[in-house]
């Protein structure tokens, strides 16, 4: 197959002041994400796999340390109508994969983007995402999950047209455990096939779950968070479950 890994990341960010550029538990950020890259290549790489990197940012800052690194990858400049806050990322991946194709000459099987802000990845967590769509024929889109700790059905609510609150998902459970299984998307693994990449439709969606370990992915959005994610990724470190990035080198 052929494999084209993303790296999207602007420059700016609103919740963390440069957040894809800082340092974290002693390193750049963006070093976990090239890290598990990494692993994948050397495993997977042959004659038969081609496997390739792409970066699209505006950020020269994340461009500078990622060559630190010595690593093989196509820099796509991000277009600056998919620069704005609101922009759908996957409109993100799907731009770096025409593009990466356009200079590779390469039609790539599938896009697989890695989140910067998600610093605790296993390789079976990234393989077991791509699996998803390469083992089943119908599905053309995978992403990483964790079991969610409330739900619509049952312990969340938000403000309805009077002004008060009621649950999200009007029901009639009386404990959680009645409620369907639901799961937070974690930011972390997208897996698209080259049939949906093509056609982004939500129509033409069919995706499918890879399920994470709920206490090692935490969205990055403010301050507290970074502080929290530097805590349990120490911790995991200490207990051997994730590869200590100190020692990192390419």
């Amino acid at each position: 197959m052929n494999i084209l890994f993303t790296i999207c990341a602007r420059a700016g960010s609103k919740g963390i002041a440069g957040k894809n550029v800082r340092t974290f538990c002693g390193q750049p950020l963006v070093y976990y994400t090239l890290e598990i890259y990494e692993k994948y290549l050397k495993k997977y790489e042959s004659s038969q796999n081609r496997i390739n990197l792409a970066v699209n940012t505006d950020s020269d800052k994340l461009l500078q340390q990622i060559e630190c690194k010595k690593i093989e990858f196509l820099f796509i400049e991000r277009d600056d109508n998919l620069a704005g806050d609101i922009v759908a990322k996957g409109d993100v991946i799907r731009d770096t994969w025409i593009k990466a194709g356009r200079i590779k000459q390469c039609e790539y099987d599938l896009a697989v983007d890695l989140d910067i802000t998600a610093p605790l990845r296993n390789l079976e967590d990234v393989v077991g995402t791509i699996n998803k769509v390469v083992l089943n024929d119908k599905c053309n889109f995978a992403y990483s999950v964790v079991e969610s700790r409330r739900s619509p059905y049952f312990n969340m609510v938000c403000k309805n047209e009077e002004g008060f609150y009621d649950r999200v998902i009007q029901s009639d459970y009386t404990a959680r455990q009645q409620a369907p299984e639901c799961f937070d998307m974690n930011a972390s693994i997208y897996v698209y096939d080259r049939s949906y990449l093509l056609d982004m439709r939500k129509e033409n969606r069919f995706a499918l779950i890879w399920k994470m370990q709920d206490s090692v992915v935490l969205d990055i959005d403010n301050e507290k968070d970074f502080e929290i994610m530097e805590i349990l990724t120490r911790y995991y470190w200490e207990k051997g479950r994730y590869l200590d990035i100190r020692s990192y080198e390419s």
